[in-house]
């Protein structure tokens, strides 16, 4: 573990001006007994005003990190050695109540996953105003302006599943500070937002330390963030933070296929309801077309909110639409998974952004990856336990992976667990839904060269939603740009 700092010296202006650090960790080491180390030796610093990076290879034991500082372990994760301490306090030595009051009033986590916290059944409006400090219409929709979120598209009145994973990200983010916390603590905070609005959260997060006079720490993957908001990085891997290189040579494209072959959309239109009647309608997808076929990769771009998620879960068949028909190899498939057959459904695999929403946390990765090889007869039972090893290797974890639960893995882990599960089935179809934002650079080249290379040997359709211009630029053959429902395509 290496540290440094970026930004103005501690005491300087803008700083803590000789105030007591807020938290401070002092050789912490996590793991699970019997079982993987999660943390190994690692200390933290935060001080009022200031932003602290956490950077790493994925699985170095970044959340981990943010969450012992909230006392709040993965199961079956124990301290082994060092102190946690927050406000003065060793969270791990306080009663329960005393915790609980310190993480309701003086903390607060936005994780990777901060659609999960998000009740379905709530607007945005009543998520916000039910744990800011001042909960008057005005107060909640200024939080949600200074989070870089709409107000006059409705947005306040919609319900979580109504809203982009950047929208929800940042949903999650007002909420957080509506509590009016010391410390706020985030789980790479820009996945899967466009690089205009990742920087709109850096400046943000910058405004939110210097004038609210919290300490930040967030952990992340992109070089761009750190070197916009950091002052001080604390690097809990070997690996160096950069770009991710290009890959060694231009991946292999199938042959052209025959014309109709491959999954099409046309006209489809995706309509979220207002709440009351003077609220007009909003076109998350308004007549739009779009198409892959074997061999090929089409990027899906543009902006957190632009309804890209939208289209592939539409394509998916887990969304349905109001307009427009698919087709799959020119014969019309159903728009809902359920009335889809199960071949239909093998050949069209999604790997969602929240890779929770893939694998039961209730079952071990192996078990996952089990599953649709049985579903699917995919290969003899005989042969399953070789196949999910296979599968792991394939997406650069090691076998033994397949006893642990997804509570054991880091967020960067569980994303290529839920590339492995998609790929059991063996799909001809494969939508991704930025299956790289969680990844460190060195993965994401990996992940992605895995995918070229099934392109070329088996003539895997690749539909990709992407923020990052390099993943864009090296794998795909088309890129459709997708705003405000409507679709181009370069």
């Amino acid at each position: 573990m290496t540290m440094h700092s970026q930004g103005p010296d501690p005491g300087g202006p803008g700083t803590d001006g000789g105030e007591a650090p807020l938290v401070t960790v002092t050789g912490l080491e996590v793991g699970v007994p019997g079982g993987p180390l999660l943390l190994a030796s690692a200390g933290l610093t935060l001080r009022r005003g200031r932003i602290t990076v956490l950077t790493g290879p994925s699985g170095s034991g970044k959340t981990t990190l943010l969450r012992a500082v909230l006392g709040d372990l993965p199961p079956g994760a124990r301290v082994a050695r060092g102190d946690v301490r927050v406000l003065g306090e060793d969270v791990f030595a306080l009663p329960p109540a005393r915790l609980r009051e310190l993480r309701r009033h003086r903390l607060a986590f936005v994780g990777q996953d901060p659609g999960s916290g998000l009740n379905p059944r709530m607007r945005v409006r009543d998520l916000v105003a039910e744990l800011a400090t001042g909960a008057r219409p005005a107060d909640v929709r200024g939080l949600l302006a200074e989070c870089r979120l709409p107000l006059d598209d409705g947005l306040p009145d919609r319900r979580p599943t109504a809203l982009s994973g950047g929208q929800q990200r940042r949903v999650a983010l007002a909420r957080a500070l509506a509590r009016t916390p010391d410390v706020l603590l985030l789980d790479e905070p820009t996945a899967g937002l466009d690089p205009a609005l990742r920087d709109e959260i850096a400046d943000l997060l910058r405004h939110v330390a210097t004038h609210r006079r919290i300490a930040v720490a967030l952990a992340c993957h992109d070089p761009e963030l750190v070197a916009r908001c950091a002052d001080d990085v604390v690097d809990l891997g070997t690996d160096t933070l950069t770009a991710p290189p290009a890959p060694a040579h231009t991946p292999a494209h199938a042959p052209p296929s025959a014309p109709g072959r491959g999954l099409a959309a046309r006209g489809i239109r995706v309509t979220f309801a207002a709440r009351d009647s003077a609220t007009p309608h909003r076109h998350a997808l308004d007549s739009v077309d779009f198409a892959v076929a074997p061999g090929t990769a089409a990027a899906i771009v543009g902006p957190s909110g632009s309804g890209k998620t939208t289209l592939l879960r539409v394509l998916a068949g887990l969304r349905p639409a109001d307009a427009g028909e698919l087709t799959l190899d020119g014969a019309p498939l159903p728009t809902g998974v359920r009335a889809r057959g199960r071949d239909q459904r093998r050949r069209i695999q999604l790997v969602p952004q929240n890779p929770l929403g893939a694998l039961n946390p209730a079952r071990t990765i192996g078990a996952s990856l089990a599953r649709p090889l049985r579903l699917h007869r995919i290969v003899p039972r005989k042969d399953t336990a070789e196949r999910v090893a296979e599968l792991l290797r394939d997406v650069g974890l090691p076998p033994e992976f397949a006893r642990r639960h997804p509570h054991e893995l880091s967020g960067g882990q569980r994303q290529r667990a839920s590339i492995a599960r998609a790929l059991a089935a063996r799909p001809d179809v494969l939508l991704c839904d930025e299956v790289t934002s969680a990844l460190d650079p060195a993965t994401a080249v990996a992940v992605m060269d895995l995918l070229a290379r099934l392109r070329a040997e088996r003539g895997l359709a690749l539909a990709l939603v992407s923020h990052e211009p390099h993943v864009v630029a090296a794998y795909a053959d088309t890129v459709h740009f997708l705003e405000d429902g409507r679709v181009s395509s370069d």
